[in-house]
């Protein structure tokens, strides 16, 4: 593995001290304001002030534990990779309706429903690897950025409905969005590093000195205790079947996000980057779910791996899984230290937008990146484009919720959660008739180099290849085609078969004639200039050197020379 060059620590490297405290205290800012999400769920099932703020100290606790099997690896747990947890806006809408039909039972219930769909999908993302191609993970990526950077321009701005944005809170906004990129960009060393953490504290102190800070935000920080362990009196689950499917829904949006951000997170850490390592994924789908069950098991709101934390650490150039030791620290502190909890909960709303219009635009890009790894077809070309198409109708023109059932409209109200389902369906519906083998003849006389090339360059926008496996294949195909035309003497055409899956590709050459030599050490040079059978040596023994392993048989009278390319 290759670090990129913008990567100053990468995942395996240990950091000093100080940039890991600096780091993980950004990432926790970060994570903070999402904790508004248990509040809002405790306030829809008309819970008390109390009740809401031991969800928030429950969901730290899960937050922590959550960091821990993410980041580490331990047994079939971790994708060793900063995508820790943050309460996700993947369950956030189920858990409202759940809250108003059944109260807080009913969430934690469902929740720990949810957590278990997401870890059994762990176990079979291997064989539904076809269902998740890098198009689709690149479309969710994407989305989450879109969401996230909508998110905090709707914190910033409010909606349609809202009235003019403060000047002085415009103000404190610019600020910290500056102080952000100027220090990623212009910074060096740890200024860089800390750049989220520095916007976000000149921010703080913009907001008091422009008295955006209120008396009753600075009595609330005053009067918070210093210490305190979280009530467990509203802890009790119940489940609610006609509920399932809503849930559902959302496990397999998380369970899609999770592929999406520790792809993610793969690429940023290496420069060689060229497919999703599946059991890495399937690692951090599996800490994910369980981190999910966890939270519903003690009282806290569903969680979700964390897109904003790796644009972050993509943004900041320090990927070490060494913060995350950090992460979990501060997070322990919040749970039981009400005080610290306040000061990231109080977070001036500027301050939150900016962070998060920040880290998106990271994953913006990342997500296009992938989406444009491969090859791409009519096919593939129309599942991105309706899909993103989709996921943004429904901030762009909420109207199109109209059209579905009332049942479905909660839930699918989501650029997230709708676009995903979109893709995923068009992908599984487009693959129907979509031929895993492509077939040619080419004929004896002048070779077609140009008709060979289209060949493969059309069977690999179909299958949604590698461009650079696709590149080898051509050279090395019409290489072979010359060498057996000029070196075997073919008594008739060639014919040519190439097999795709998401793993290899396969081109088999068949033809009437002497079997092609693919000799393992090159000819010398007086068998090279002394016979023509050196020449057919030479030949083989350099398409060789062009498939990563290649084969000659005889079947049926026929010779039979196949090349293979890892994908």
């Amino acid at each position: 593995m290759r670090k990129p060059s913008n990567v100053i620590y990468g995942v395996d490297e240990s950091p000093p001290p100080l940039v890991v405290a600096v780091s993980g205290l950004q990432h926790v800012a970060l994570m903070s304001m999402y904790l508004l999400y248990p509040v809002l769920i405790a306030k829809a099932a008309n819970a008390p002030p109390e009740v809401a703020s031991a969800m928030v100290s429950l969901t730290l606790i899960a937050l922590a534990v959550g960091a821990v099997v993410q980041i580490f690896r331990c047994g079939p747990l971790g994708s060793g990779y900063l995508c820790q947890p943050v309460p996700s806006i993947v369950y956030f809408v189920p858990s409202l309706i759940a809250a108003k039909t059944g109260g807080i039972p009913l969430v934690l219930g469902m929740t720990m429903a949810a957590g278990a769909v997401e870890m059994a999908l762990s176990r079979v993302l291997r064989r539904l690897r076809p269902v998740f191609p890098p198009e689709v993970v690149g479309i969710v990526i994407l989305l989450v950025g879109l969401a996230s950077g909508f998110f905090g321009l709707r914190l910033a701005f409010g909606d349609a409905r809202s009235g003019p944005v403060d000047p002085l809170e415009l103000l404190i906004g610019l600020i910290t969005l500056g102080l952000m990129i100027g220090f990623n960009i212009w910074g060096k060393g740890t200024p860089r590093i800390a750049c989220v953490l520095l916007g976000m504290v000149g921010g703080y102190v913009a907001a008091a000195l422009l008295g955006n800070l209120s008396d009753h935000d600075m009595e609330v920080i005053a009067h918070a205790h210093l210490l305190a362990f979280p009530s467990l009196g509203h802890v009790s689950w119940s489940f609610d079947g006609s509920l399932a499917i809503t849930f559902l829904v959302a496990a397999v949006a998380a369970t899609v996000k999770v592929i999406g951000n520790v792809t993610t997170a793969q690429k940023a850490n290496d420069a060689d980057w060229v497919r999703a390592g599946m059991t890495q994924v399937g690692r951090g789908v599996l800490s994910d779910g369980m981190s999910t069950m966890l939270a519903g098991a003690i009282g806290g709101h569903g969680l979700n791996s964390s897109t904003p934390a790796i644009g972050l650490a993509t943004a900041t150039g320090v990927l070490s899984r060494r913060v995350g030791y950090a992460i979990v620290a501060i997070l322990f502190l919040l749970a039981f230290l009400p005080k610290l909890g306040a000061l990231f909960y109080l977070m001036p709303r500027m301050v939150a937008a900016s962070a998060l219009v920040f880290s998106c635009t990271f994953i913006i890009v990342n997500g296009i990146q992938v989406m444009t790894s491969r090859l791409l077809d009519a096919r593939k070309t129309l599942v991105i484009g309706l899909a993103l198409l989709a996921g943004l109708a429904v901030d762009a023109q909420p109207g199109i919720l109209r059209l579905f059932p009332d049942t479905w409209k909660s839930i699918l109200g989501t650029s997230l959660v709708l676009g995903t389902l979109v893709g995923l369906g068009l992908n599984i519906i487009f693959r129907l008739g979509m031929r895993r083998t492509q077939s040619i003849t080419i004929p004896l006389g002048p070779i077609e180099h140009e008709r060979i090339e289209k060949f493969l360059q059309a069977a690999g926008e179909s299958w949604g290849a590698r461009v650079d496996v696709i590149e080898r294949a051509k050279f090395n195909l019409v290489q072979s085609v010359e060498t057996i035309m000029e070196g075997c003497d073919p008594e008739g055409p060639l014919e040519v078969g190439a097999t795709f899956d998401e793993f290899n590709l396969d081109i088999r050459v068949g033809y009437a004639g002497p079997l092609l030599e693919l000799p393992n050490t090159r000819p010398t040079n007086e068998e090279i200039m002394e016979t023509e059978e050196g020449h057919r040596r030479l030949a083989g023994f350099m398409l060789r050197r062009f498939a990563d392993r290649v084969s000659s048989s005889e079947r049926a009278g026929r010779s039979i020379v196949t090349f293979h390319f890892d994908h």
